[in-house]
This record gives structure tokens, sequence and C-alpha cells, in this order.
């Protein structure tokens, strides 16, 4: 599990097991980290040369390339993933054309992760989750969603900020919903939504397994 935003929380998070990550245009917040796990995009504006340069100066264990929102950009897609691969561990390439239907794997070859957009109201893809094969990566959405997700594909990483969004408004994720919590300060829901989000995805694991 991944989180992407202040130094304050990013220390929280890590004390609940959650990797670190930031933007390629907000690098401050993990200048005092000798690892960042995950480098996202700002994906209204790219910049590939400056995401590129991050991931250079970086070298994190994941990075995601530009969606692709359209298929006749998807060897260029390729080609800038590549690149990125050469200073990170793996890039996540996230199909969203139904074009890509037709192709095997999406069109996305099998040294990249496939990287699924959890429907938002800022985002989505109308590609069907099985369709997702292998190794997946979540990108944003609610945290049950999320987890709900992992019973139709193989999710192995996943990286949000829903719970700072609610946490704000004194409201804690409590496994199935946000829920306000009386007396709550933002630290208290965010400690409590990193918990409870934890034992979310053990839990269910648990049921799986069992």
């Amino acid at each position: 599990m991944i989180i992407c935003h202040s130094r304050f929380v990013l220390s929280l998070a890590r004390q609940y097991g959650w990797k670190a990550g930031a933007r390629y245009t907000n690098l401050r917040d993990v200048r005092h980290l000798n690892e960042v796990f995950f480098i996202d995009i700002d994906w209204k504006n790219y910049d590939f040369e400056r995401h590129l340069w991050a991931v250079q100066s970086k070298k994190p264990r994941l990075t995601v390339a530009r969606d692709v929102t359209d298929a006749r950009e998807l060897d260029e897609i390729l080609h800038e993933a590549e690149k990125l691969s050469r200073s990170c561990e793996r890039v996540i390439v996230v199909p969203k054309d139904a074009e890509l239907l037709n192709e095997k794997r999406l069109g996305i070859p099998t040294q990249f992760r496939l990287g699924y957009s959890v429907p938002t109201k800022y985002g989505k893809t109308t590609i069907p989750p099985e369709r997702f094969t292998g190794d997946v990566h979540l990108l944003g959405g609610r945290p049950d969603v999320q987890r709900k997700l992992a019973s139709r594909m193989n999710v192995v990483s996943l990286d949000g900020n829903r719970i700072t969004l609610d946490a704000k408004f004194g409201d804690v994720f409590v496994g199935d919903r946000f829920t306000p919590l009386r007396n709550g300060n933002y630290e208290r829901c965010l400690r409590m939504s990193f918990e409870n989000v934890n034992r979310l995805w053990v839990h269910s694991k648990e049921r799986i397994d069992g």
C-alpha cells in the first residue's frame, strides 16, 4: 500500500507499513527519505522529461507511465515506459481505451505491470477488471472498492489518498464506509483509518485462504 502526500502523512503511514510515494512535481516532501517507493504523475499536465528526471534521481521501485486513453498512442507510451524502466524496478502502464480489448494483455508487454484506474468522479476505464491479467496495481479510489477489486484481479500493489481527504472533515474509514469520529482530529482519524485499511486486507485474506 502506497500513499503520496505531505511529510507528516508519510511519516504516519510508514508507521503502519505503508510505502512512501510522491508526484514527480512534488519531491520536496520526500527529500528526507533514503528510499522513495513510488513516483506518481501529474496526469492532467503530463511532462515526460520532468517525470524521467525524477525517476532517474530517486530510482523508485515503482512508477506509472501516462494513461493509454488513445490506443493510437500506445507505442509512444510504451517507448516512454521503457526509458523509465532503466531507472525503476517496475513501470506501471494503465490501459483505458476500449480499443485495446482486442489485444493480448490489452497490448501491454509482460515486462510492465498493468495498472487499473479505480472508478471515481475524476476518471475511470470502461475495460472490465477481468481483462487485467497478471500482477495489477490499483490507482486511487475508496479503500473498500479497492479491496473488492482484488477478488477480480491479482492485485499486488495499490496507491490512494482518499483517507486523507475524509480525515480533514473528521471522518474515519471503518471498513466499508467513512463515518464521523466524535472529537476526532486529523491525526487520530488518519491513524484509525490506516489501521482499518490494513485490517480489511488481512481479514479478507484470512477468509479467502480459509
